[in-house]
């Protein structure tokens, strides 16, 4: 298998389902793509109805192109990344891993056009992080919620509206920023830096306003985020948790326990914003992003630098910070449901407090004039008391 072979199956994977995500590669499995959250099977001619250990590794290797840091990776680690260019067709972030014994490869479809926050239908919450100077925003959430997407919409904005130097150090780059107002430097793992700690060390001496960490992945490159972000920088950076309250539990704990109290201290003076973001089915087809929005605020800021205690989570503030910007899961998914974009399984399933969530569908449909129950046809029992009634 040749790099045109490859070329020509993922063209035909591309063009096989609208909205395709992410192809996949694996032994025993036809060709596979992701197409609007389910994974289908790609028909091809010939047909492939099970890959070969042989064949994974070719595709593997071919994409993989002799490149030494990626094979090492791959024997020492058992995985590796790399970005890899279908032409001037698509972009994809590319990740070769071993499963008992044989090699498997999940590339992510990258985009090229760069969306803005309109085009995304983001919070008005987005709309206010353009105007910081200093501090730290952290999008987070799992593997595929548009993370990324939702960086690059807000880097756009600044690039229409601001005269600064942005500084990316990304895994791998994802979109190209042009210069507009903004002077942009991207970075990119493994070509142009080693270590995401290397890069943002040597980002410090590179004069940015602006510096888009990819991911924080250990204590290391948090430590650097955190000192830019106290020396002046607008620091952007994601992580893996699932909620703007968990992702400061998670950055606690990335330090030893004698440390917590400084930590809580330099997150309480640096951070802006958390957004957490998922991406829910839609009626209709596609997926719709929903977010979970923390602000910095008194009440935040003290729950950052205290912890949490009755009547002072992070769920509670965000509930009642609709004013400074903030939002639960739960109420954007409300609010999505009240629009007709998700359906009522939708939101319960999806839901941080199931209750709250059903409670907020209940009150939608009663305005609308449907019912709230599949209960019908209760009706008082007038002789219950009399058949109960114990004989003398």
């Amino acid at each position: 298998m040749r790099k045109a072979e490859i070329d020509d199956l993922l063209t035909a994977m591309l063009d096989s389902h609208d909205n395709v995500s992410d192809v996949n590669v694996t032994v025993d499995r036809p060709l596979q793509v992701e197409a609007a959250g389910q994974l289908v099977g790609v028909p091809t001619d010939p047909p492939i109805e099970s890959l070969t250990p042989f064949q994974t590794e070719i595709f593997a290797l071919n994409l993989i192109n002799g490149d030494r840091r990626l094979c090492q990776h791959l024997v020492t680690q058992g995985s590796c990344d790399s970005s890899y260019a279908l032409g001037n067709r698509a972009r994809f972030r590319v990740n070769i891993f071993q499963q008992r014994g044989n090699l498997s490869v999940v590339l992510r479809k990258l985009e090229t056009q760069i969306p803005t926050l309109e085009d995304l239908k983001l919070p008005d919450a987005f709309r206010k992080m353009p105007d910081e100077k200093t501090g730290m925003i952290l999008v987070t959430g799992a593997t595929g919620t548009g993370k990324s997407t939702s960086l690059a919409a807000l880097l756009s904005e600044i690039n229409a509206t601001r005269s600064v130097h942005i500084i990316t150090l990304e895994d791998p780059i994802e979109f190209v920023h042009p210069n507009r107002k903004a002077t942009f430097n991207q970075r990119e793992l493994g070509t142009d830096f080693d270590e995401f700690g290397h890069g943002l060390r040597a980002a410090l001496r590179q004069a940015p306003k602006i510096i888009l960490v990819g991911e924080m992945r250990d204590r290391e490159t948090t430590e650097l985020a955190l000192k830019a972000s106290e020396t002046g920088h607008l620091v952007l950076s994601t992580l893996h948790t699932v909620s703007a309250g968990q992702t400061i539990n998670r950055i606690v704990g990335m330090f030893d326990q004698e440390e917590e109290r400084q930590i809580r201290q330099r997150l309480a003076d640096t951070i802006r914003w958390i957004v957490s973001q998922r991406l829910l089915p839609k009626v209709g087809g596609g997926r719709i992003a929903i977010h979970d929005i923390l602000a910095n605020t008194i009440r935040s800021r003290e729950s950052i630098l205290n912890g949490e205690a009755e009547g002072k989570t992070f769920y509670e503030i965000q509930e009642a910070g609709e004013p400074y910007g903030m939002q639960t899961f739960d109420q954007a998914i409300i609010s999505a449901y009240q629009a007709g974009l998700i359906s009522e399984e939708t939101a319960v399933i999806y839901s941080t407090r199931k209750a709250i969530v059903q409670r907020g569908i209940d009150r939608q449909k009663q305005q609308r004039g449907e019912k709230t129950t599949d209960i019908d046809g209760l009706k008082l029992d007038l002789e219950y008391r009399r058949k109960m009634k114990p004989e003398r």
